[in-house]
Formats: C-alpha cells, structure tokens, sequence
C-alpha cells in the first residue's frame, strides 16, 4: 500500500535530524573513514584529450612545392605537420604527456610532389632489389608520435605494395575495419586498437580507437584492389565493432573516419555505400563517444549527432586538411564502482599558423624536402608563350588543350586497328585556376601545378547520346544566368557543390554551353568534324581513372566498355610530351571548340 505523503514540516524535521545524525558519525569517524566518505560522495574524476588531424596529403613543412615557395592562401593558412608538431607538444606540456592521444583520419601518402617523389621517383618499395627510402610522413608522424591514422582513399593511389611499405615503417597502427580481403572477408588491416590512460591509484581508462576509411575507394583506385580488397559500408562495419569496443571493456570509444559528415555521395548508386557516412554512423550505431572526421577537407570545429536508439551526444570534428588545424576532444570522467563514464565532452579546431615549425621535424627532414625541391625544379623544355588556368572555368583555354593534346595522342597510340577507326575524344578538368606554365623555361613543378592528381588514363566508348548526357551533367556546374543578366565569373561556377575537379569539358568536339537554360537542357549544336553528333555514334574517349571509375558521379562512363588503359600518371605523360618535343607551343594544340553563351549568344 502507498506510504502516507510527509507534509513539509515533518519532512524539514527529519531531514534535519538524518543530517545531525550524519554530522556527528563524521565526527567520531577515524581518518581513513572520513577520507572513504569523502571519497563516496567525490567520485574519483579524470580529463584526457585526442588531438586530430587528417588529409595531409604528405604536406611536411610550410612549403608549395608547386610554386617553390613558403605556402600562402588569403585566409593566412599554414600547411604541414611541422607546426602542427608543435602544437601537439604544447597541449602535452599543458595537460601532461599521459593526458594526451593523438590520431589521424587518413589521406597520408598522397598529393604533395613530396608524396610522389617517394613513392614513384625514389620509391619507399626500393629499386633494383636495393632498400627505400623512409616515407617522410611516417619519419615525421612517428616523431609525433602518433597512436593510431585511418586509412584514407589515397592511400591506395600507388598500389597496395607502397601502402604495406608505408604501414611497415610507421610505429603506429593504419586502421581500417571495412577494407577487407577480398578472399576471405577478414580486415585486411587493424580494425582497432585499444589505448590505456593510466590514472594513479585508480582502473586505467581503456580508449578503444576504431577506423574506417571510404568505400569509394572500390570505384577510384579499381585498377589497385580489383580482386584485392572489398570496401563495406562505414555504419555496417560500425556495427560490428562498436559493441566489440564496448565487450572489451572499453570505457570510451572514439571512432576515426576517412569520411564526410552530410551523408552525401559523389558517386552516385554506383556503389550501395554511403561515401560521407560519418553522421550516419553517428545516428544509427549506438555506443559511440566521438567521431574525428575526414575525407571532405572542410573545418567543423565540433557537431553535435544524437543517437536514434540511446538519445546520447556524439561529438564530431573535422580539422580541414593540410596541417591548416588540428582538432582537440577533451573528454571529462568519473569512476562509478570500479566503471569510468564520460561526463562531458568537448572538440574545437586550433590553427598552427601562429607557431614555428618542430625544429626536430626539420632536421630529420630537411634533407628529403631539398631533394624534391631539386627535383621540381628540373627543366624539361621551354614554353613560346605564358599558358595560364586563370579562366580554365569558363573559357576554353590553351592549357587545358595540353591536357587533351597528351591524353588523346597517348590514347590513339595503344587503340586496335577497330578501335582506332572511331573518332576520338579527350575529357578533363581545370584542377587549378592558378596554375601557369611560363614563356621560357618550363619546369616539373610548372607541369605538376596544373595537373596535380595521380590520376591514370582510360579510353572508354560512349554513344553520341551518352556523350551529350556526360556534358550535361558537366553543365550542372554553372548557375543559371537568365539571358540579359551580366554574367558574374564570380558567382558563375560550383553550383551544386560541383567543384572545379569535377567539372570536365571536351576536346575533339564542338558544343555550346548555354547558361540562361535550366540544368539538363544546356548542351547546345554538339558536333563533330562539322556533322552534329548522332545519338548512336561511338567515340572512344580518353579520361582520367577516377573519372572513368565513377567519380564524381558521371554518367554511363563507369560501366562503359574500356578500349585503352594504362598505369602511366597523365601528369608524367605531359612531362614526357614536353621533354620529347623540347618546346611546348600551343600552335600544336590549341583549339577553341566549346563556350558559354546565353540563349545562343556567346558570353565571352
């Protein structure tokens, strides 16, 4: 039966009673009781933290290798782990060194001239049955000294033998939990790993740290794990080791992951996984603490996903890329009966920009980056003319034509006798607005600043009416600007958040662009040697592996038929046209075929 309601005078008189009570057994109490009991009702507390970076693309030092200069944006970023050394020896200084864990979310081996130095030019496998060289972003990271780096999509552009060499030489695990064998379907790598924080006198704070990289990789490095490996959804392999995290006594869980947090995919359905998963991941596994962020180079200092089971907070940060920030999770604990549990947490981003370089960092390296410096610089011919990408977004320019030029000679070279019958084509993207090939002298670093991805080269067959799906689909990446609207070059590109790396046009074709018409309908007298194109022609076309894989979601190129590969890199195939022909004259390569206008009147 219900126990009578105490009205408030007796509940004050017995309240005060119970605490003189209690008042007084603290009084005859010896020490050691009084100490326990205060120690029961102050539960025992601890702080660490786990600092973040991710796609550093091997950016070692404060260096653009492409313009041989110290690194400078508008927005007065730094690059490079070397400063971002320092930070992290200044939050150990700050909270002590057993406070302090430090992770990474993949992106490593790839995308400096740094990254291809050492994995083509002296490559870390070694040459002639001779030893390699260290990958300077391993020498740097285990410096650092790094816990644990998810493995990100690029780690697997120069094929899986560089990335095991890499693994090899890092004193820390590469973490992947849905990059499989293809055979056997076990992790090809540590799905996890679990980190002590020692607390005296007390359990120590098991960290179980667990990494998952991107599923695109299935599509853009095909040619590297075909038959290899097998990349599973972020949230399905989440669900696997979540709760193995948790059974192992794990009283945080802090997952790194090579993947965005808007749950968005470049790719389209061509895979059945989500490419930015992470908030995701977030929602639909329950178990999880925090999640350090990849893949999307964007800063998002701290985001707030609640779980759809529990209800619980997870907390997100992306550090951008590069080496710009460094996200910094400070986690707050107390011990319940022998169990730690999170009280609270928070992330925010740190900027390296305002401190020196790690000075160690810089001698153990400084010799490797003059190596690449040297090896930049190297002449291979001369240019008649400056070559800018200044407008390469909304005009055809001759430099992009360069591209095409080498992309299509190459192609037409390795095509059958049945193949070779059929006209072809060249796709490619204005990877960078600043790039500049100079009158005079023409370098390595000139040549890779305009072609600054490892990308490799395909033909594949498209139809005429493919061909003109595949532009329209380019086309997305212009803002309608009805006709007698001036046109703002300003505000004109990346709508849809179609950046400049995925926006394609043609060579070996004619068409018009016409930006006053919605999206689908811009495609205007396509054309080829003066004949519009029919639907049922077949074009050979040459394009980029991450293209013709299925990157950035183009249509019908992926599952095309394929009529040339090769593993040769598009940008070494330009150095090669350069060096041959000793002069890099447009007269031999530059045509105007394609333009934008407005309602058929051209805008430039």
């Amino acid at each position: 039966m219900p126990l009578s309601p105490m009205n408030r005078r007796e509940f004050v008189k017995k309240s005060a009673v119970t605490t003189a009570a209690v008042a007084a057994g603290s009084a005859l109490a010896t020490p050691a009781q009084a100490a326990e009991q205060k120690r029961e009702h102050k539960p025992r507390t601890w702080s660490f933290s786990i600092l973040g970076t991710t796609d550093l693309h091997s950016h070692v030092f404060d260096w653009d290798y492409y313009l041989d200069a110290p690194y400078s944006d508008k927005a007065g970023n730094s690059v490079g782990v070397a400063r971002v050394a320092t930070l992290v020896k200044q939050q150990r200084e700050a909270k002590g060194e057993d406070h302090v864990l430090l992770v990474d979310a993949g992106d490593i081996i790839q995308g400096t001239s740094l990254a291809y130095y050492f994995a083509r030019v002296d490559p870390i496998t070694g040459t002639d049955g001779k030893p390699g060289p260290k990958h300077p972003m391993a020498v740097a990271m285990n410096h650092m000294r790094y816990d644990a780096a998810a493995l990100g999509n690029h780690e697997f552009n120069y094929g899986i033998d560089v990335l095991r060499k890499f693994e090899s030489q890092c004193r820390f695990p590469l973490l992947g939990a849905n990059a499989l064998d293809a055979k056997t379907l076990r992790p090809a790598f540590h799905p996890y790993t679990v980190k002590r924080i020692r607390v005296p006198g007390a359990p120590d704070i098991k960290v179980g740290i667990l990494g998952l990289t991107n599923p695109g990789i299935a599509l853009w490095d095909k040619d590297n794990v075909s038959g290899k490996m097998v990349f599973p959804g972020l949230v399905e392999q989440a669900k696997k080791y979540v709760p193995r995290l948790r059974a192992l006594g794990c009283d945080v869980v802090f997952l790194t992951d090579h993947s965005g947090l808007d749950g968005s995919s470049s790719y389209g359905d061509e895979l059945p996984y989500v490419e930015n998963a992470s908030n995701l991941v977030a929602e639909q596994v329950p178990g999880i603490d925090a999640i350090l962020v990849g893949h999307t180079h964007v800063e998002v200092p701290s985001y707030i996903v609640k779980n759809e089971q529990t209800g619980d907070e997870v907390l997100l940060s992306e550090p951008y890329c590069w080496g710009y920030r460094l996200s910094v999770f400070d986690f707050e604990l107390e011990l319940h009966h022998g169990q730690w549990k999170v009280t609270s947490k928070t992330a925010q981003t740190l900027n390296p920009n305002t401190v020196e370089e790690d000075p160690e960092i810089k001698r153990l390296l400084e010799a490797d980056h003059e190596l690449v410096v040297k090896y930049v610089n190297t002449p291979v011919g001369t240019c008649t003319t400056d070559l800018s990408a200044a407008e390469s977004c909304w005009k055809d320019v001759p430099i992009m034509d360069f591209i095409h030029k080498v992309q299509a000679d190459e192609v037409k070279s390795g095509l059958s006798a049945a193949d070779a019958a059929l006209p072809l084509i060249s796709v490619a993207a204005p990877f960078s607005r600043t790039a500049d090939i100079p009158q005079g002298n023409v370098t390595i670093k000139d040549i890779a600043g305009l072609y600054i991805y490892d990308n490799t080269l395909y033909g594949k067959k498209l139809t005429g009416a493919q061909l003109k799906d595949y532009l329209e689909y380019a086309a997305k990446y212009y803002h309608q600007v009805p006709s007698g609207t001036k046109v703002d070059t300003a505000t004109l590109t990346n709508a849809n958040s179609f950046w400049d790396y995925m926006y394609d046009t043609a060579a070996g074709v004619d068409y018009e662009i016409d930006i006053a018409q919605p999206e689908g309908s811009r495609i205007k007298n396509l054309s080829y040697n003066g004949a519009p194109v029919a639907d049922d022609q077949v074009f050979v076309v040459a394009v980029n592996n991450y293209r013709a894989n299925g990157g950035s979601g183009y249509p019908h190129i992926a599952s095309a038929d394929i009529a040339y590969s090769s593993t040769n890199e598009i940008r070494q195939l330009m150095i090669d046209y350069v060096t041959a022909k000793r002069t890099l004259d447009p007269a031999d390569f530059a045509v105007t075929n394609w333009k934008l206008t407005q309602d058929g009147t051209p805008v430039f």
